[in-house]
């Protein structure tokens, strides 16, 4: 403090107050394949909703139903997991212009490359928000003009004599003036018609809402005049016009509708249902609602879409815009900045492919991509999906060398972490259809046989049988989703150094059977091999029956619960010394950090996580030669306690007139 010259009273606040902090110890992480959603970042999805929500739900032929599953089925123990969407070489984006080899990754490359509409001659008007074949279903619909609203006389009948009740077809002045799709009316009638298919002047029809589904409800005489409608006209209160802000400054013909529409049906189940609408927007890049905001349609869709993205300008002579890139305003002269498009604009998008399989490079590379870094990403678990590849080969397949490559990967992700743990299931093919169970041990043993010896992995055994409520059919997903949920919950119930296993916190959710059940003398080879087994018990349910690490050394870090009690002593003490750096190195730093750890871990204690603790952080471990290196020695001591695998039961028989106390040393 600075020195006082006169007499006075100087107020100083000494903050010893220090706590180590509660960590995080349930948070997993997943890499794995997906119909829907952004490419290569992370989401983090707090519920099986959330999943569906952020990546779709998934398709019923298709080895990503493993990988969906793996996800959804720690969810239902857990609400946080972060995912990663994976990429692959022949994954692309469905586009307006059909190009079959674009892949637009997130939002952050649209950002970078698409944003500025320079993109437009390779993809068209719009892209699929996201990539796969998913995005082939949308079809985005602009209304650019009254007249592509309504037309109240877009042509006439034009054959001769009319066409009688019935006809499912008419002939007119101009099929040009028509789109499929169009809705349709004949003056004088009330009832309304669908434009189906267009030949030259010949439309194909079908009456709405009518008994007659067919054809004509009434015959139409030559020369009738034929009113058509955009297909979406319905959705909204009248055609778009001049917005009150081109009125203000003399210009007009401003504002547009905009539908994004499920033409397949894919992701709502209803063919040409709206998805999206965008009512009033405008073609002018400094157009204004009402309120102040950006109607500029380009910028509306980009922040509002969960479907698609603007990607350039319509052009041509029907467009409403006469160059690709070109941002028009007001301020310009109306005929010369927009078309006015006496039809709508439709894209129907096309070209996307979902490229599922995936490579070993492609799995690994976003797990170091991600989940490395355990400072800007906080997780506890790396939870491997299917480890099913094509590595190239265009087929499917699922290889021991395949599969430790990814384990092996992830554990040494975990072990550079030290903060969180790989859990992992074996082979497909190991298990299903393999009808010895002599085979299945045999199977599982093999793979994980070259699985690295490591405390920061936990292995099971198993593929589990389940309800897909999304194709209504049952289906084999891994096991390791539910195997790193049950540790979620044993955190939530209790603690993370309880043992997940068993009866008490070790029960498996939503199970209908396993592909491998291990009988005793499997379970007891397996368990020799640091292999948890999980086990359906008649009447008592499917629980995970082992608490091993996949450590192969003897050693108290070779069970579950051992390991996740240092992580999160590490964790959590590791965040408390931070408050260390740059501080002196003496007697007051040291006491100050002991006074925030010893409360911490004689709670950790009270809540059984210890048998006892020593903290030795004093002039013995730092000493002068320490302190000169600008080091800082902190010596935790511990003695965790250890779960319980096996349980001897005696059961004496004595002679009749023997005290029990003279016995007890017999057995």
């Amino acid at each position: 403090m600075a020195f006082q010259v006169s007499p006075g009273i100087q107020i100083k606040e000494v903050d010893l107050s220090n706590v180590v902090p509660a960590v995080s110890s349930t948070v997993g992480a997943f890499v794995g394949s997906f119909q829907w959603g952004p490419v290569d970042e992370v989401k983090t999805v707090s519920s099986s909703q959330e999943l569906v929500d952020e990546f779709y739900q998934p398709s019923s032929s298709d080895s990503s139903i493993e990988d969906f599953y793996t996800a959804d089925s720690f969810l239902k123990y857990g609400s946080a997991l972060k995912v990663v969407r994976l990429g692959t070489s022949q994954l692309t984006n469905a586009n307006a212009s059909g190009a079959g080899s674009v892949l637009l990754k997130n939002d952050e490359q649209y950002q970078e490359s698409y944003s500025d509409g320079s993109q437009n001659g390779t993809v068209g008007q719009f892209i699929a928000k996201y990539a796969g074949a998913l995005g082939n279903s949308l079809k985005v619909s602009v209304c650019a003009s009254s007249d592509a609203y309504f037309n109240d006389n877009a042509s006439l009948i034009n054959n001769g004599s009319g066409h009688s009740a019935g006809s499912n077809t008419v002939i007119v002045d101009s099929g040009a003036a028509f789109l499929v799709r169009d809705i349709i009316k004949f003056s004088g009638h009330a009832t309304k018609y669908r434009v189906t298919g267009i030949s030259t002047n010949t439309l194909t029809i079908e009456s709405i809402g009518q008994p007659v589904a067919g054809g004509l409800t009434n015959a139409v005489v030559d020369n009738e005049q034929v009113d058509r409608y955009w297909e979406f006209y319905e959705l909204f209160d009248k055609a778009p016009g001049t917005s009150a802000n081109a009125s203000s400054i003399g210009t007009g013909n401003d504002e547009m509708h905009v539908v994004v529409c499920d033409e397949d049906g894919l992701f709502g189940g209803v063919r040409f249902q709206a998805l999206e609408t965008y009512a009033f927007v405008n073609k002018a890049s400094d157009g204004k609602d009402a309120s102040g905001k950006s109607s500029y349609y380009k910028n509306v869709i980009a922040e509002e879409s969960k479907y698609v993205y603007w990607s350039g300008h319509s052009t041509g002579g029907t467009g409403i815009y006469t160059t690709a890139t070109e941002n028009k305003t007001l301020n310009a002269s109306i005929s010369s900045a927009f078309g006015v498009p006496s039809l709508p604009i439709n894209n129907s998008l096309a070209g996307g492919v979902d490229g599922r399989s995936k490579v070993v490079g492609d799995v690994t590379a976003a797990y170091d991509k991600f989940f490395k870094d355990s400072e800007t990403m906080d997780i506890s678990f790396l939870v491997v999906g299917s480890t099913r590849t094509d590595n190239g080969s265009g087929t499917d397949q699922d290889t021991i060398a395949d599969h430790n490559s990814i384990v092996n990967h992830a554990i040494s992700i975990a072990e550079s972490r030290k903060d969180c743990m790989v859990v992992a299931s074996p082979r497909r093919t190991s298990l299903i259809n393999v009808t010895s169970e002599s085979t299945q041990v045999a199977n599982v043993l093999a793979d994980y046989s070259s699985v690295t010896s490591s405390s920061y992995a936990v292995l099971d055994s198993g593929w589990i049988y389940q309800y897909d409520r999304f194709n209504d059919k049952y289906c084999y997903v891994p096991g390791n989703g539910h195997t790193a949920g049950i540790m979620v919950r044993s955190d939530l119930l209790q603690d993370p150094w309880y043992s997940p296993a068993g009866f008490s916190r070790g029960q498996y959710l939503g199970i209908t059977k396993l592909a491998f059940n291990p009988q005793q003398a499997s379970r007891d080879e397996l368990y020799r091999n640091r292999i948890n087994p999980i086990v359906t018990f008649p009447g008592q349910g499917t629980v995970l029956f082992g608490d091993k690490t996949a450590l192969s050394s003897p050693s108290a870090f070779d069970r579950v619960n051992v390991r996740r009690l240092f992580i999160v002593l590490e964790k959590a003490i590791a965040v408390a010394a931070k408050a260390q750096l740059f501080e002196f190195n003496d007697a007051f730093t040291r006491a100050q950090f002991r006074s925030s750890v010893e409360p911490f871990l004689r709670d950790v204690k009270n809540r059984r996580g210890l048998v006892d603790f020593s903290v030795v952080c004093d002039e013995t471990n730092n000493t002068d030669t320490v302190i000169d290196r600008n080091e800082f020695v902190c010596s935790i001591f511990v003695k965790p306690n250890r779960s319980i695998n096996f349980i001897t039961l005696n059961f004496v028989a004595s002679r009749s007139g023997v005290e029990f106390e003279e016995i007890y040393g017999a057995v």
